[in-house]
């Protein structure tokens, strides 16, 4: 029962990731509509504007993140999931309610302020779960933004304009009803002085009695956490910062998050032969089942070796799609195939093991800013990724982009053999005395 408590926990505020999903991956089903002849809106989207329908949610996503950091210290996790929540809600009433280009544009951007959730959702289920499933529970954020891109596309090819905009709302109402059941993270609990709070939380998260050996340990396990004995302390937190944000880059530069966005036309271009929307809702479904099999992986496997062969995998399919975008020497099922094969090499990779390590290697005194700063960092890598890659095809084709994210990808597995720790199954003083050292140990 103490598992499934937290996996219940997990799976509530990882359905904030899978509402957000939806909202970041609408563009892919709507700016063909929106820039048609035939729009829903009051006129259609200039080339500007849909760059701007795909892009503005990292920029609002940017200035978030500084401000989450600082609330989720301020009020908590479990008020930040419900703050940040609240703006899906209002991003969904805004398309429901105007039918101009600008309003479209503004509840993208408001919907984007709800991007931090990339940061809460791993920090609260990271602070919540015991080790063993950890990295597992951890990976719960990306199975669901997945499953939330699989809504979108299926939504979009199914449901008329105006239905699926209503049947978004409805699920972002009950985002917020769910977080009522949640209770707060026993690590910020205890960095505010009730620790009898944080025992009754964690145990019942764990099954057992307040005044039990299990809940006495864990409490003494996260006193050591907020108080370190480490003689490199700061040297630890940068290297550990400096990590994060490599890996972060690499999650974006792999190239998949534009995939995502702009599935439909990148489709319709690489694989004209099969629709569109059916090559995205396949992606998708892809998307899903590999994050449960990383999710799987990250706990058997552990971090570090994921990261790297998932990434030499990455690059090698966008090697094969960039040859054979660009000088077509097989047939359009060659492209179908080894696109599937790069999402699910990916999600295994650099679509998960990012996120997963953001929730464990850093303090719990510097867990928020530290974070915050490597979020805030892949959402500006986001913003020029997306915004450039229409001008980008436009210029040199969709093949040679393929190369440059091939690229990203062998370097992402170079970096991660020389300066990546495995992490699994250690709590975060250990983990902390692997940066430290001079040469980082891979355990």
């Amino acid at each position: 029962m103490t598992i499934i408590f937290q996996a219940l926990a997990t799976g509530i505020v990882s359905y904030l990731c899978l509402t957000m999903g939806i909202m970041y991956t609408w563009p892919s089903s709507t700016l063909v509509l929106f820039s048609s002849a035939n729009t829903t809106l009051d006129r259609p989207m200039t080339e500007t504007e849909v760059a701007l329908l795909g892009s503005l949610s990292s920029i609002s996503a940017l200035m978030s993140t500084p401000f989450s950091g600082y609330i989720l210290d301020k009020v908590g996790r479990r008020y930040s999931c419900m703050l940040f929540s609240l703006v899906q809600v209002l991003a969904w009433a805004i398309v429901i309610l105007c039918y101009r280009v600008e309003a479209i544009l503004t509840s993208v951007f408001l919907s984007g302020l709800s991007g931090c959730m990339f940061l809460v959702v791993p920090i609260y289920v990271g602070e919540l779960c015991q080790e063993s499933i950890r990295g597992m529970m951890t990976s719960g954020a990306m199975i669901f933004y997945g499953i939330g891109m699989l809504l979108s596309y299926l939504m979009g090819g199914l449901l008329a304009y105006e239905t699926m905009n209503y049947a978004c709302l409805t699920m972002a109402v009950l985002g917020m009803v769910f977080l009522m059941l949640i209770k707060e993270s026993p690590i910020h609990l205890m960095r505010k002085g009730l620790e009898k709070d944080a025992a009754r939380v964690i145990a019942y998260y764990r099954g057992a009695k307040v005044n039990s050996k299990v809940v006495k340990e864990e409490m003494q396990m996260i006193r050591r956490a907020l108080n370190p004995e480490l003689d490199g302390k700061s040297r630890s937190s940068r290297r550990a910062l400096l990590v994060s944000i490599v890996l972060y880059t690499a999650a974006i530069f792999q190239g998949l998050m534009v995939v995502q966005v702009y599935a439909e036309p990148l489709f319709a271009e690489a694989v004209p032969t099969i629709s569109p929307t059916v090559c995205s809702v396949v992606s998708a479904i892809a998307t899903v089942v590999s994050g449960f099999i990383a999710a799987y992986l990250i706990e058997w496997a552990g971090r570090r070796p994921l990261m790297i062969y998932a990434s030499i995998a990455s690059g090698v399919c966008c090697v094969i799609l960039g040859t054979q975008i660009h000088v077509h020497w097989g047939p359009h099922w060659i492209t179908a195939l080894f696109m599937l094969l790069y999402v699910v090499a990916y999600t295994c990779g650099a679509g998960t093991v990012p996120f997963v390590l953001a929730a464990e290697i850093f303090l719990p005194e510097i867990k928020s800013i530290a974070s915050m700063i490597a979020v805030e960092w892949c959402f500006i890598c986001s913003f020029v990724v997306l915004f450039i890659f229409n001008p980008l095809v436009t210029a040199i084709g969709l093949g040679p982009v393929f190369y440059f994210f091939a690229t990203a990808c062998f370097l992402s597995a170079v970096f991660s053999i020389f300066f990546v720790p495995e992490t699994k199954g250690l709590t975060v003083d250990v983990i902390q005395n692997l940066f430290a050292a001079k040469r980082i140990e891979k355990v």
